[in-house]
Order: structure tokens, then sequence, then C-alpha cells
């Protein structure tokens, strides 16, 4: 079963910095952890994909118009309190093992290398729709 791994972050429960206030060795530990984690779920046959995301003050917020053309109604979204930080999709045998990668990516370090305890929303990959044939 495939789970999408959601890192979130909200200035209210976070009890460190910013990132960008972060030493460039803080940086460094950090995406290390990232890459680490990341290389043994590759090794297990776990991982799908992984990506962190840019800062919110990049994002935009776009509908299709009456035309089909983009419409950008928000954004960017510098003053964001809360935000997808970035994400993994992994393929494992159950929900339970999902939850503990979740729980393994949550203490990445931050500053001083003290885990951050970052929510991780974990949520199912919804599969295709039943066809016909089965």
């Amino acid at each position: 079963m495939k789970y999408m791994l959601l890192m979130q972050f909200s200035q209210a429960g976070a009890d460190f910095p910013s990132i960008t206030d972060w030493t460039p060795e803080e940086i460094r530990a950090h995406i290390g952890f990232m890459r680490e984690t990341n290389a043994k779920l590759a090794a297990a046959g776990e991982l799908v994909d992984a990506q962190g995301l840019a800062m919110p003050d990049t994002a935009r917020i776009v509908r299709s118009g009456p035309a089909g053309e983009p419409l950008v109604t928000e954004g960017p979204f510098a003053e964001t309190k809360e935000f997808l930080a970035g994400w993994w999709i992994v393929d494992v045998e159950s929900a339970e093992r999902a939850v503990a990668i979740a729980a393994g990516c949550s203490a990445a370090p931050g500053p001083g290398g003290a885990p951050l305890n970052m929510p991780i929303e974990v949520r199912e990959v919804m599969s295709a729709p039943p066809t016909e044939e089965a």
C-alpha cells in the first residue's frame, strides 16, 4: 500500500527558529538526515518519491478560468503560519510501517542537533476505481 507522508510546519507548534535562521552546519545536518533516511527507504524498496518544498512565499493558488486560462487568485504567502514543508510517498506492507517511517522522519535534527519532532500527516494513497473487469 502506498502512503503519503506530509511534513507540516506550524509556527504555533514550533519551539525552534525558522530554517532561515539556522547555521549552515545545522542545515547540512538536517538535509543529511533526510538524504540518509531516503537512501535507507530506497534500499528497502519502500521509497516511491520524496521532495522538500520551497518556502510558501513562492506559492500561488491557480484555478482554471472560463476559457481554461490560469487565474492566480492568492499568493504569495509570505505571512503564512502553517505550510507543507515536504513529503514522501512510500510503498509499504502496512499502515503501521508508514507510521513508523513518519516518526523517524519527524525526528530530523534542527538547531543544535535537537530533533524537530515536526508533525507528519500519514495518508493512504487512493487506488484506482474498480474496473468492469474486476
